[in-house]
């Protein structure tokens, strides 16, 4: 892509859904050449097992093998570091995660997602606590870092003012149930999108897939598409970013055909 602007990947949450042995893998596809599969596929994969345990070196060596070069694994932060009521309180415990193995994934570790439980609140000393803890770098590699948030406190200008203050991306979710919007906040952008339908081949109509790669080639050249919700009045300063789609929940059988379509579109 030309430097005008970012680099867009589009992908899953996981590699092993039961129902994707009918929907995404040939038949007699191996369980353990799923990720093989899987990352050949989309570009990037969102892991979600790291969200309930602390994975091994030697697991994330084998996942980086496993995937073809120019891959990414986006991954979720553990629960019992986000799910606090007061999130500062985990900082402590962050370096015990950090040094689990992530840097195994060498050029291959994508963002980190942190994700909030839906009962925390935005309060600007805590969440500015926490935000300045996060690290730039382990083990010489640069850590990008994204935050979903998911009480309606945040919908806050202060919180959009803190989270560019710290450079820290914040996801924005394709969904009714959580807050949702797409203020810019740090240097690449994450949308998780929830709502693909079981009557969908890929998910999301042939037309919805196509506004969501326009929208994404409007975040990758700096921009923030005219559609969506926001709550600052100010929007980031224009510069290329690279941009994450992951097609999470919903009709989650269906999530692969839509990762792949919009990588036909992009």
């Amino acid at each position: 892509m030309a430097n005008s602007a970012g680099r867009i990947r589009t992908g899953i949450g996981g590699w092993t859904y039961e129902p994707w042995g009918e929907t995404f893998y040939p038949p007699d596809l191996p369980k353990k050449s799923q990720l093989n599969y899987a990352s050949r596929q989309v570009t990037a994969i969102e892991v979600n097992g790291t969200f309930y345990r602390l994975q091994k070196p030697a697991v994330f060596a084998k996942w980086r093998d496993d995937a073809p070069e120019d891959f990414v694994f986006s991954i979720k932060a553990p629960k019992y570091l986000t799910y606090r009521k007061v999130l500062a309180e985990a900082v402590p415990s962050m370096p015990r995660f950090l040094a689990s193995g992530l840097s195994e994934l060498g050029p291959k570790l994508g963002p980190i997602l942190w994700q909030l439980p839906p009962s925390l609140r935005f309060d600007a000393a805590d969440i500015g606590a926490f935000l300045e803890a996060l690290p730039r770098e382990l083990e010489g590699l640069p850590l990008r870092h994204v935050l979903e948030v998911r009480h309606k406190s945040f919908v806050d200008a202060a919180y959009i003012e803190l989270a560019r203050k710290h450079v820290v991306s914040t996801v924005f979710a394709h969904t009714e149930e959580y807050p949702n919007f797409a203020d810019v906040t740090g240097d690449f952008v994450y949308a998780r999108l929830r709502k693909a339908e079981a009557s969908e081949p890929t998910g999301y109509s042939i037309p919805a897939l196509q506004a969501w790669a326009d929208r994404a080639q409007v975040w990758a050249s700096g921009g923030s598409p005219a559609d969506l919700p926001y709550v600052a009045k100010d929007k980031a300063a224009k510069q290329p970013r690279d941009v994450f789609v992951f097609f999470i929940n919903g009709a989650k059988e269906r999530a692969p055909a839509a990762a792949r379509h919009l990588l036909t579109l992009i």
